[in-house]
């Protein structure tokens, strides 16, 4: 079963489609559809199947097999993922280098729900095994066999081959029974059949927790609406009319809530049933299910990662080895992607774009190095412990400390116990209790020293008891039992911890003055009775527990056993429908497992709580965000899911909320894995365009924060990503604001930033701001020693000089750059300074001084093992040695640079440089040295350095270009390797919708097909490219395509015939619709040459006669020579002598009176040879013959052709021989020419 996925791109400000974005991407899926390699990952992240890609409906045909798949790909829908990686899936860097564009775009996907929820269902069935709830009461049994059920309760069935009746299980009583198939409905979502069969429950259902279609949490006062009197020392007694105060939340569907006498001052358990909203004023209802404090601790989980490591990256990728090696000039890889079409990106910066929710961009408004130094952010700093997450840090971090003396003398002695019976005896809570409540028993390390093993301190905990109760200790009665209980859990001794905690409970009386404490005794006690399966008991606690656990916000976990009752409390939440109650158990559950550091297990239960909480946005309820994204974000990456990561990640708004992610968290994630997601030819650019708005947020950010480092940082980066982009403007504006910074840091920043800008500067072409800087620079390094420093900037400063025309101050400092390199020993710079000199001989002509320059260069190159950079730059100079060679006609030599230099490219695995050198060699064989053979091997080479870029454009023009070449060769075989490289740039232009270059493909393909005899797909390849010009209507297109397939037939030797329905039927009404006069005769020009060569003369004639008349029209003086050559040749095949001669004298007359060259010369004097034998042989007039042989030999005379005179001087002689001439011809003849060019009867 498949079903689609549908996707539309939105622009939020029009409120509508934006249809220049819905058109790329359609094309950017047409180019996906034959290479769907990335998509197919894509969805396999996202738990789906592609089946195949629809470009022309927008949308995709995914299947799944499985239930989990339908439960996670749902999920992401739900969460907004699948959207966001669609986003990242179809547009270009260009797209991501304008924020204000990325900021109002945003993609839409929709799905036929109903659809996926029947391919649930049906795999539901499949499995025969799942969850479900009872849509009616079954009270009676038709047979023993069946199971009483009642409306909404949970049931576990199976499938056991009964058509109607299936065997259940509730899960409220345990008991099996048949379950009638009608009676029952699977549960909706996924996510509740793998957490119900992943963690079952054994106690039953608790009658505390019900069901409630209310979202709202109460919080605030209620008024008591009974008397009552407390059963139990843990619950409140109250009067009716009493004020009660919330503590914490009151959820809806839980009998019991934590609430404050207002009256007596008092705190206990209230049943919810007993009390009402005092007023809609005093007790706030609203689906804020977390406290500000929850929120701020749960996003301080360490796993996260640190301001200080994202900012700490940031910096590593500012930084530039700008200032210490050399340039090289006109090579800054700027151009790989040189169709990003920078004008929006600038446009956006001078109209001083603005970020929502930060303000606007950077202004001149500088903090001063005081502020600089005063703006570290709480974020910066290392992040806070695991321990941040249950109770607050004491402010004396100097716990007190016990020795713990075993000595048998001692242990008879109270006084020795005093100090710790005095600790654990303080009323209610204090700070430096938190040790010993926390899961990670920090108090055996930080409350007692001085034992060997944990026996001896239970054996000193069991003693302390003993005093306590002698001396009625209460309080430290409750909590050494509880510390008892707890060393007992960590030794899994159960019943024993069991006996401590009963023993805990019934000592107490005041614990909620303890909060922490009595929380952890209950829900330690509900643990064990769980494990234990002690269900009479449980349940008898388990409401309370939820109001304790769930009601109280900051809640101290201190067992890992906890997760059993959380999981129970989740559970019933979802069997009675409890939406709140869900919420927050979920939360709790979500925190436990952090933690414990139980990532692989959290991941569903975070999804699932995301999930919940973006359902009650999406109903406006105004909820309180979380702020899960972050830790989802982290998860995913930590099982390697790049795209939802990073979709994660974008997705995340941070708050202003204490010790939330900032932007400057978010830009550094979203690089760390945007950088994941590269294609090859973005991975010389480390900053990958996907990050740019991002980066740009985090800016702001930190200029709002006056984080003066991290600010310049960003704006360093941002610079060398538009670098790198080729959007030289946008670097030159954050250069800038990197230069202000700079100068507030330190001079060292100030320097490197000041020349990084001149650079930028020079770059764009913006050269008198570049030589002002460059020499600013100099003086300023005037009272330094710093040599490497100043020949960088003599560098920088010669390219500038360069450009401006100042050749000799440039070679100047291309000669101190070069000095101060040798006086440092660096090889590198001493290479680039040579090449630079190169660069500049070459501008002025001096090839040979270049090359000895060039050839320096290289041998300093090869002399050093450089990294990337420097094997780019070496390929370079090889090239533009290799040039200089061409130029100096040294074929041979400059052959030997070009591979040379495609070698070393090779051996870097270098992409760009291989394609740099392998164009090179492709021109060098075509034009310079023509060799077929060669030009296709590296022909063959660029394309597949085509298909590792994934540039499909470039691809399917080298596609086109292999297939002329092997055409070219007229064998058979390359023939079919022409052909198929044709249809293979075929699928790629359809891909890209170009109706040209796919048309004339079209053509290509039927020309082969025709040269290799396949006559019945030949007509078939020419309509298919007159159609594709056709359908939008392109007529001239058509009407060339028209002749151009005509031309296939008439170029032939096969079927010659068939080339007139194409100039007639299409070439020639299109050329006359489109008032095409030149076109229509072209094509009638050759169907008369045509009908000449098939020897139908008479249809030849008609075309001559309509070529003549239209060059008449054409007013072109050369076509209408043409036009009535043509037709004096067909006159003569059809043996009309006379008006063939009229046609010919006409193009005579058509020619200047003078002879203009050569070839005219030539031209008169065959011409008039052909009248000489015409009216010798035709019309057997000799003495017109004889005139018409003078004057041929008259111009071949002008000719200086002898063996040409001869052949005409015999012709001459023959007639002279045959006859005596008894008159002057020579007036007779011209007034006869005159006469029959004047009449023109016969045209």
């Amino acid at each position: 079963k498949e079903i689609a996925l549908s996707f539309s791109v939105k622009s939020r400000s029009g409120q509508g489609l934006n249809h220049p974005l819905q058109e790329a991407a359609r094309k950017k899926l047409w180019a996906l559809e034959n290479d769907d390699k990335d998509v197919c990952t894509l969805f396999k992240e996202l738990s789906a199947r592609l089946v195949c890609i629809q470009a022309q409906e927008d949308r995709f045909l995914l299947s799944f097999k499985t239930i989990e798949e339908i439960w996670k790909f749902s999920t992401y829908l739900a969460l907004g993922y699948v959207a966001c990686c669609l986003e990242h899936l179809l547009f270009n860097p260009a797209y991501w280098l304008n924020c204000a564009l990325v900021e109002d775009t945003e993609i839409t996907v929709t799905i036929d729900e109903d659809r996926m929820a029947t391919m649930y269902l049906g795999l539901l069935l499949q499995e025969g095994n799942f969850f479900a709830r009872a849509v009616l009461d079954v009270l009676t049994e038709e047979e023993d066999e069946d199971l009483k059920l009642y409306k909404n309760e949970l049931v576990h069935v199976k499938d056991i081959g009964h058509d109607a009746k299936w065997e259940g299980t509730s899960l409220s009583t345990d008991q099996r029974g048949l379950v009638t198939v009608t009676a029952i409905e699977p549960l909706p979502h996924p996510f509740y059949q793998w957490f119900l069969k992943n963690y079952p429950m054994t106690c039953g259902t608790a009658t505390q927790i019900d069901g409630s279609d209310s979202l709202q949490i109460g919080q605030g006062r209620c008024r008591a609406t009974v008397d009552h009197r407390r059963t139990e020392w843990d619950e409140l007694s109250f009067c009716k009319g009493d004020v009660i105060e919330v503590q914490g939340f009151l959820i809806p569907g839980l009998q019991w809530f934590v609430g404050k006498s207002v009256t007596t001052g008092t705190t206990g358990f209230v049943q919810t049933k007993y009390v009402h909203p005092e007023t809609d004023e005093q007790i706030r209802k609203s689906p804020v299910f977390f406290s500000e404090k929850e929120v701020a601790s749960f996003l301080q989980v360490p796993c996260n990662g640190s301001e200080t490591h994202y900012s700490s990256l940031l910096c590593e990728l500012a930084q530039t080895d700008i200032a210490s090696v050399y340039r090289l000039d006109g090579f800054e890889p700027v151009a790989v992607f040189s169709q990003t079409p920078s004008d929006a990106v600038v446009q956006g910066l001078k109209d001083g774009w603005t970020l929502q929710g930060w303000g606007r961009q950077a202004t001149n408004n500088l903090p001063t190095p005081s502020d600089s130094e005063m703006s570290t952010l709480d974020g910066e700093s290392s992040s806070s412990p695991t321990e941040s997450l249950l109770l607050p840090e004491p402010d004396d971090l100097d716990d007190p400390k016990f020795f713990i003396d075993l000595n048998a003398g001692h242990m008879e002695d109270s006084d020795v116990f005093d100090p710790i019976l005095s600790f654990l005896n303080q009323d209610g809570y204090v700070a430096h209790f938190q040790g010993l409540y926390d899961i990670s028993f920090s108090f055996l390390s930080s409350t007692f020293y001085g034992f060997s093993n944990e026996e001896e301190l239970v054996l000193y905990l069991e003693t302390s008891r003993n005093w306590a109760k002698k001396s009625h200790l209460a309080w430290a009665h409750v909590r050494i039992c509880f510390l008892l209980g707890r060393l007992c859990v960590k030794r899994a001794k159960f019943s024993q911890a069991r006996v401590y905690f009963e023993e805990a409970m019934s000592a107490m009386d005041k614990g909620f003055e303890d909060l922490p404490l009595l929380t952890s005794l209950y829900t330690n006690l509900a643990a064990i009775y769980l494990k234990q399966k002690m269900k009479q008991k449980f349940l008898s606690v388990i409401g309370k527990v939820a109001a304790l656990m769930a009601g109280l916000p900051g809640h101290c976990f201190s067992s890992e056993n906890e997760l059993e009752v959380m999981l129970y409390i989740l559970r019933e939440a979802i069997a009675a429908g409890n939406t709140a109650l869900e919420v927050r158990a979920s939360f709790l559950v979500v925190r436990l497992f952090l933690q414990l550091g139980k990532y692989d297990e959290v991941l569903p239960f975070a999804e699932h709580l995301q999930f919940l909480c973006a359902g009650l946005s999406s109903q406006g309820s105004g909820a309180l965000s979380l702020g899960t994204l972050p830790i989802l974000s982290y998860l995913y990456d930590k099982k390697y899911l790049p795209h939802i990561a990073l979709a994660s990640a974008r997705l995340y708004s941070p708050s202003s909320t204490t010790g939330a992610p900032t932007p400057i968290w978010k830009a550094g994630f979203i690089l760390k894995n945007a950088t994941k997601l590269l294609k090859v030819q973005e991975r010389s650019c480390s900053i990958p365009a996907v990050a740019c708005y991002y980066l740009n947020c985090a800016q702001a950010f930190s200029h709002e924060k006056r984080m003066v480092s991290t600010e310049r940082a960003l704006c360093a980066v941002l610079s060398k990503m538009y670098l790198k982009h080729g959007v030289v403007q946008a670097a030159v504006h954050y250069s800038n604001r990197a230069v202000a910074l700079g100068k507030v840091m330190s001079e060292e920043e100030a320097f490197e930033s000041s020349l990084s800008l001149g650079w930028m500067y020079a770059l764009n072409g913006q050269l008198e701001k570049a030589s002002e800087m460059m020499l600013g620079l100099l003086r300023s390094l005037r009272q330094t020693d710093s040599v490497t420093q100043d020949g960088v900037v003599h560098n920088l400063l010669a390219i500038t000089l360069k450009g401006e025309g100042q050749v000799q101050k440039s070679a100047e400092n291309y000669l101190w750059a070069l000095n101060k390199a040798r006086e440092t020993g660096n090889k590198r710079n001493q290479a680039v300074a040579l090449s630079n000199f190169g660069c500049l001989a070459l501008s002025c002509g001096a090839n040979h001084l270049a090359e000895c320059y060039f050839l320096q260069a290289v041998r300093l190159y090869f002399e050093f093992q450089g990294g990337d950079d420097a094997q780019m730059e070496l390929v370079q100079v090889l090239l533009w040695l290799a040039q200089s060679r061409v130029e100096r006609s040294k074929s041979e030599e400059s052959k030997l640079f070009y591979e040379l230099a495609l070698a070393v490219a090779l051996m870097s695995r270098n992409v760009m440089s291989q394609l740099h050198a392998v164009e090179s060699l492709c021109h060098f064989y075509s034009k310079v040295c023509p060799n077929t053979d060669a030009c296709i091997v590296y022909h063959e080479h660029q394309l597949s350095l085509a298909q590792q870029l994934q540039d499909r454009e470039m691809e399917g023009q080298l596609l086109q270009v292999l297939g002329q070449l092997y055409q070219s060769l007229h064998t058979t075989r390359s023939l079919k390797r022409a052909l198929d490289c044709t249809k293979q740039s075929l699928r790629i232009f359809i891909d890209l919708g170009e109706t040209v270059k796919t048309a004339q493909t079209w053509l290509q393909a039927g020309r082969l097909y025709y040269q290799m005899q396949e006559e019945e797909l030949v007509e078939m390849y020419l309509q298919a490219a007159i159609q594709t010009a056709l359908k939008p209507g392109e007529l001239h297109l058509a009407m060339n395509l028209y002749e151009e397939a005509g031309d296939v037939f008439f170029n032939g030797i096969q079927n010659r015939q068939k080339a007139v329905e194409y100039y007639r039927g299409g070439a020639v009404p299109l050329a006359r619709k489109l008032k095409a006069m030149r076109t229509e005769l072209r094509v009638f020009h050759k169907l008369t040459e045509l009908q000449i060569g098939l020897q139908n003369y008479e249809k030849a004639l008609e075309f001559a006669t309509l070529a003549a008349r239209l060059s008449v029209d054409v007013g072109d003086q050369l076509q209408e020579l043409v036009a009535f050559h043509r037709l004096a040749t067909v006159y003569y095949f059809l043996h009309m002598y006379e008006m063939s001669e009229d046609c010919y004298l006409k193009t005579l007359s058509l020619c200047s009176p003078s002879l203009q060259g050569a070839q005219e010369a030539m031209y008169y004097s065959r011409v008039y040879c052909r009248l000489g034998n015409l009216t010798l042989h035709k019309l057997k007039d000799e003495q017109d013959a004889a005139s018409y042989f003078l004057l041929a030999l008259a111009a071949a005379t002008e000719l200086g052709d002898q063996a040409w005179q001869g052949k005409i001087q015999e012709k001459l002689a023959q007639i002279c021989n045959a006859s005596q001439w008894n008159k002057g011809t020579r007036g007779w003849t011209t007034y006869r020419a005159r006469w029959l060019s004047e009449g023109r009867h016969a045209v």
